[in-house]
């Protein structure tokens, strides 16, 4: 396993790149990340950039990252969650720069993913306490709105999807990340993040 010193800027133009959807089925807007995998895999991506869902598990997802003889230079994952202050469809996007919580959060969030919560904060944390965000991370969040069940997105959502993908293609490659407009995000600040922002 690669341990170098996290988010280290991606040289050049080719890099191994991951983009990963986090999401329950079947809850509507909730869902946008896991509905959407099928679309984006019939897409056309440059070389090296791999998709994937992740929602079996971040200390599977760990195991997986670990394993890799080759580290991803970047990281995108893709999840809807609810935030103060947006609409639904709105959408923002995220550069982890790492730091942890401490030791209780660090415990509990590894508790929630045992018994199998599906979280983005989850799996940031834990990923960064095991070390596997290697290169450079970012969310690509969109406002779901209240959370209800069912297979289909509202209008707002619907609307949203083709600037998710057009945000997916430019973070996928390494000259274009100058483009988009990301806030940070810090392991340590990270529930507050999602509550007061």
């Amino acid at each position: 396993m690669n341990n170098n010193s996290n988010h280290t800027p991606i040289s050049g133009i080719a890099g191994k790149i991951f983009i990963g959807t986090v999401g329950y089925h079947n809850l509507s807007n909730h869902s946008i990340g896991p509905a959407l995998l099928p679309q984006l895999q019939e897409m056309s991506w440059a070389d090296g950039v791999e998709l994937d869902e992740l929602n079996w598990g971040p200390i599977a997802i760990v195991q997986k990252f670990q394993s890799l003889s080759i580290p991803y230079d970047r990281v995108i994952l893709l999840a809807a969650i609810e935030r103060p202050g947006r609409n639904i469809g709105d959408i923002t996007v995220y550069k982890w720069l790492g730091k942890l919580p401490d030791e209780e959060l660090i415990q509990r969030c590894i508790g929630d993913a045992v018994t199998g919560v599906i979280s983005v904060e989850n799996l940031l944390i834990i990923g960064e306490y095991f070390k596997i965000w290697t290169g450079e991370t970012f969310v690509v969040d969109v406002e779901p709105g209240p959370e209800m069940a069912g297979e289909n997105f509202t209008t707002e959502m619907q609307q949203a999807i083709p600037d998710l993908i057009a945000i997916l293609q430019k973070l996928s490659n390494t000259n274009n990340t100058e483009m988009i407009n990301f806030n940070p995000l810090y392991g340590d600040t990270l529930i507050e993040e999602k509550t007061d922002a």
